[in-house]
């Protein structure tokens, strides 16, 4: 039997969507009874945060907690563990080191409490460690190399015992230690190449003087660098390498600019993100440690938290084009960070102003947040799909989830981003998607219909529809709370009969992202 009563009830919808534009109807088909694998994870398995210290405020552990419910991701990576504001490290009036791990034990503390792990970044110089005094960020982040190598690595070897006795053994094998950030930055390390291999080797050195078990890699660069001569220097040099990092963004101007200066233009190149990760993983099989895990431990759109591409209903679909094009080439593709309670260039004066959160000061939801709640809501077991732009999946029951959506760059030309997407951007018509199943056990579903998309769990554009003002009123934020909750827009129940076949049309527009989930009736 066909889904006749939800297309129909679609008819409206259908009529309401822009008329300008046309496009060939696309097709999902799909067979429950043909399984591809087990789906992969790699969406979900980190996420990033700003940095430790705002770790232990209240808001920020209450959205921890909220996205950790909806998009289920086991593991955070921040900056600034070893910043001063963490209250690391000093030497006493004879020049002995003095440690102190009670603010990353509030951190860590809560973090276990809630299932989340640490991805462990070992930054920046604690300042009285320091060979100079060249900061980054408002929060004053030192970059310098050690002036004692040796103080490095035994600050690194107290920190990983001090876990090791508070956690256990068997936690903390479970965590993956990251040596610093974006070292081939000028803005985030002060010294040479061979200057960071020496201060990864020491840092490794202190990790695993506690237990060989314990994972320690890097280099953490950006714009997805230094993997061949990480991984030469540590094989030429018998220095451990459990796994790489590195970063990439999806604009095509430098690095770092935390104030959004520059004007950022998103790339229209279709292998912007997966190029990298693909370019990477090849690199890592030609290498002297071909079997490495690569992990992403930074990607966005944007490499500037000033870029309202991140608050846009586009970055719903563009996460989800840009994950499947991944697929396992990475161990993991941690999104670059889950709230806007970030302050590298200091407390923003704005609700929305371009901050890489899935998620506003104010927990406001973000499109790009229900990209991940959606991953989640996925089972375990993927379907074969020769669609490019969906994800299908189906449980022991016989139920299915089918995630789709269209990714399509509106960015005009010579137009950058800061420009374009803090407008009113109404999507063109893209014809409909038919979703054609086979295959289903005979019965009644209930189906619902979740959606992402302009004005579709859209707070951003009903926040330039109040006119974008730099501060919101209570009622305002319960409003746009209200207009972004992920929850299913339609719902149905449909009986499928002895043939096992269904169908469904819905409307599509640029950039929409729909979840279509069959759960059995009673």
């Amino acid at each position: 039997m066909s889904f006749n009563p939800l297309a129909a009830m679609l008819l409206s919808a259908a009529l309401a969507l822009p008329l300008h534009g046309t496009a060939q109807d696309r097709v999902v088909d799909l067979n429950v009874t043909q399984v591809q694998g087990k789906l992969n994870k790699t969406f979900n398995f980190a996420i990033g945060a700003g940095r430790a210290n705002e770790g232990l405020r209240a808001d920020w552990q209450q959205q921890l907690a909220e996205i950790k419910r909806d998009a289920g991701f086991k593991y955070i990576r921040m900056h600034g563990l070893l910043t001063d504001d963490m209250g690391v490290y000093k030497t006493d009036a004879k020049g002995n080191d003095e440690y102190n791990f009670q603010y990353i034990d509030a951190l860590f503390d809560y973090l276990i409490s809630i299932d989340v792990k640490p991805f462990v970044e070992l930054g920046f110089m604690p300042s009285a460690m320091a060979s100079g005094d060249k900061t980054i960020f408002w929060w004053k982040g030192n970059v310098t190399p050690p002036r004692s190598y040796e103080r490095w690595e035994k600050l690194v070897q107290a920190l990983t015992r001090h876990w090791t006795e508070r956690y256990g053994r068997a936690e903390v094998a479970s965590w993956y230690f990251e040596v610093w950030n974006e070292p081939n930055l000028d803005g985030f390390w002060a010294g040479t190449q061979a200057e960071y291999f020496k201060l990864y080797a020491h840092a490794a050195r202190g990790v695993k003087s506690v237990d060989a078990g314990y994972k320690v890699g890097g280099p953490a660069t950006a714009g997805a660098a230094w993997i061949p001569e990480m991984i030469a220097y540590c094989k030429q040099n018998n220095v451990p390498l459990d796994f790489v990092s590195t970063h990439t963004y999806g604009v095509g101007e430098g690095f770092l600019d935390e104030f959004g200066t520059k004007g950022t233009v998103l790339l229209k190149d279709d292998a912007a993100i997966s190029g990298d990760v693909l370019r990477n993983r090849k690199e890592i099989g030609a290498s002297a440690m071909p079997k490495l895990e690569l992990h992403y431990t930074e990607w966005s759109s944007s490499y500037t938290p000033a870029d309202p591409t991140h608050d846009s209903y586009h970055q719903a679909a563009y996460i989800l084009q840009k994950l499947k094009q991944v697929g396992n080439a990475a161990q993991s593709m941690s999104y670059w960070v889950f709230t806007d309670i970030f302050e590298e260039p200091g407390p923003r004066f704005e609700a929305f102003h371009g901050g890489f959160g899935l998620m506003n000061t104010q927990g406001i939801k973000k499109p790009a947040y229900f990209a991940y709640q959606f991953l989640n809501q996925l089972s375990d077991t993927e379907l074969k799909n020769k669609d490019a732009h969906s994800l299908a999946t189906v449980n022991a029951k016989g139920e299915v989830q089918v995630l789709l959506w269209d990714y399509t760059h509106t960015l005009p030309k010579d137009v950058n981003n800061q420009q374009y997407f803090v407008q009113d951007l109404p999507p063109k018509n893209k014809g409909k998607v038919d979703v054609k199943l086979q295959g289903l056990k005979q019965g009644v579903y209930n189906v619902s219909i979740a959606q992402v998309g302009y004005r579709k769990n859209d707070a951003y554009t009903a926040f330039i529809g109040l006119g974008s003002p730099k501060q919101l009123t209570r009622p305002q934020v319960e409003a746009l709370k209200a207009e972004a909750t992920g929850k299913p827009s339609e719902r149905r129940t449909v009986r499928v009969g002895a043939d096992g076949r269904a169908s469904l049309s819905l409307p599509l527009r640029e950039n929409d992202v729909y979840l279509l989930k069959l759960t059995a009736g009673k």
